[in-house]
């Protein structure tokens, strides 16, 4: 998403809150510095599960700099007819999905650098 996509998304999220549907847009990846999943969740309204809930995965480029995968991003908001994008400024945690992936309750055995970090602040977790 380093091109126009990346930007139009910036730009959509710096715009603030316009009213729902609202998107929100969440890097993942298995340390703080490559991106492989990004996860696009659709809200219609206040307190309401996701309606939608679209994931893009990369096992070869950073996600958060692909341009194909930041199209298919900005396709979704669009035909779900968005007013505001939440996205985060970093990556939160690991690609895998806890008790899907592997067992709820136990850290990501392919992930170790997140097994001891704050998935907010990538600070350690001591």
């Amino acid at each position: 998403m380093v091109g126009k996509s990346r930007y139009h998304l910036e730009k959509q999220a710096n715009r603030g809150f316009r009213g729902y549907p609202v998107a929100t847009i969440a890097f993942y990846g298995p340390t703080s510095d490559f991106a492989s999943k990004v996860a696009v969740a659709i809200f219609r309204a206040e307190n309401e599960e996701a309606e939608v809930l679209e994931r893009f995965f990369s096992a070869g480029s950073d996600v958060r700099f692909d341009e194909a995968i930041g199209s298919q991003v900005i396709a979704v908001i669009q035909s779900h007819a968005v007013k505001s994008v939440v996205m985060a400024d970093r990556i939160i945690g690991c690609p895998h999905e806890e008790g899907i992936d592997y067992p709820s309750g136990t850290a990501c055995p392919q992930c170790p650098f997140w097994a001891s970090r704050d998935r907010w602040t990538g600070e350690r977790i001591h």
